[in-house]
């Protein structure tokens, strides 16, 4: 094992790998990496399954037999997509066992077409949960405002959600609101609130690559760039600890309710002049998920800088940064506008690249 990564495990950060495919599974790799990288669950999204499914040949039979009865598009990328998620869900289980199901979670995204419908994206939550049918998973769906009101209904129906694609502060408080009106209808219906778990994605590296560019056309402001994202997460966890000091989770919390950890997800390194482990070092904090590409936790495994708490102290620097980007003229509300809006697109059109994979290749 990583002597770095048992660090971060121990500094209470769980580590996620951010990708997932039939290889993985079938080599035994994940396996590998709970045991080797301090691994403790898995989040899938479109644009992962549609590398996985363009590369070897892992899905062929499955992909002839889906053919052979005849099934259409939709249902065989449900029926390819749910294999693999119930496959990951069965090896973490054990993790899930001996964590008391707070990690060995498996996530597995609604149809991000549908991210502008709140009815289509609960009946599609409904219908995975349904058809994935083991305690550890997590459904993503995303924070746009259409899906705040699936986040609460979802929650409400004691299913437990990783909640996708967030970005703007504003908007984290909106999920964390969301996310204590599912658990008060949870409660309400008598449900057991100690069963439904949820986590808060929170995007890292998209921030800065989109103020990085408004930093270059403003010109002169370079010490400025790369600080954007880590700063922005960091003020997330404030408003994460302001809400758990709040009276209505409290109230919750007495009731069984477990936490929504935040999760740092985008957390790959988009910029080669900057160190490819900053999204893992400079967001340390206890009781925070960090969801990695295999890459990244490999770099953090070889030599990430693990040194205690790299959030809480540094509240009033990340104020300051934000200070100083508005100053210079960075406009954060259209920054996190532009960047919801381009993540949609990008899962949707890994969804229609997912779609068109599998029907080139859904011959008998």
């Amino acid at each position: 094992m990583s002597e770095i990564l048992n660090k971060l495990s121990g500094q209470g950060v769980s580590i996620w790998l951010d990708d997932i495919s039939r290889e993985r599974l079938r080599t035994g790799n994940l396996e590998e990496l709970i045991r080797d990288k301090n691994v403790v669950g898995v989040t899938s999204n479109p644009t992962i399954f549609a590398g996985a499914l363009s590369k070897g040949d892992a899905y062929n039979t499955q992909m002839h037999d889906l053919a052979v009865r005849g099934v259409d598009v939709g249902e065989a990328v449900r029926a390819i997509t749910t294999y693999d998620i119930r496959w990951a869900a069965d090896v973490l289980r054990p993790v899930y066992d001996a964590t008391s199901g707070v990690d060995g979670r498996v996530s597995i995204e609604v149809d991000p077409r549908l991210a502008r419908d709140a009815d289509k994206t609960i009946a599609e939550a409904r219908a995975l949960w349904w058809l994935v049918d083991r305690p550890n998973l997590f459904i993503k769906i995303p924070a746009t405002v259409e899906g705040l009101t699936a986040i609460t209904q979802a929650i409400g129906e004691g299913i437990s959600v990783n909640v996708t694609l967030i970005f703007s502060l504003a908007r984290y408080r909106a999920v964390m609101d969301a996310w204590l009106a599912g658990l008060e209808a949870a409660q309400a219906k008598g449900l057991n609130l100690a069963t439904i778990e949820s986590v808060a994605s929170f995007f890292v590296s998209r921030v800065d690559s989109e103020i990085d560019k408004r930093l270059d056309k403003i010109g002169g402001q370079d010490a400025l760039k790369g600080k954007a994202g880590v700063a922005n997460a960091r003020l997330a966890y404030a408003a994460y600890e302001e809400v758990m000091n709040s009276e209505r989770w409290q109230r919750l919390r007495a009731a069984g309710a477990r936490t929504q950890r935040p999760l740092w997800a985008s957390t790959g390194v988009k910029n080669p002049d900057y160190s490819d482990t900053m999204y893992v070092d400079d967001l340390v904090a206890p009781g925070t998920v960090n969801t990695m590409p295999e890459k990244t936790l490999d770099a953090a495994a070889d030599h990430g800088n693990v040194t205690g708490d790299t959030i809480r102290p540094f509240y009033e620097q990340a104020w300051n940064t934000m200070a100083e980007l508005k100053e210079a003229g960075v406009d954060y509300d259209d920054v996190v506008r532009v960047l919801e809006d381009e993540g949609v697109q990008k899962f949707e059109a890994s969804w229609n690249e997912l779609i068109e994979s599998v029907s080139k290749n859904l011959v008998p």
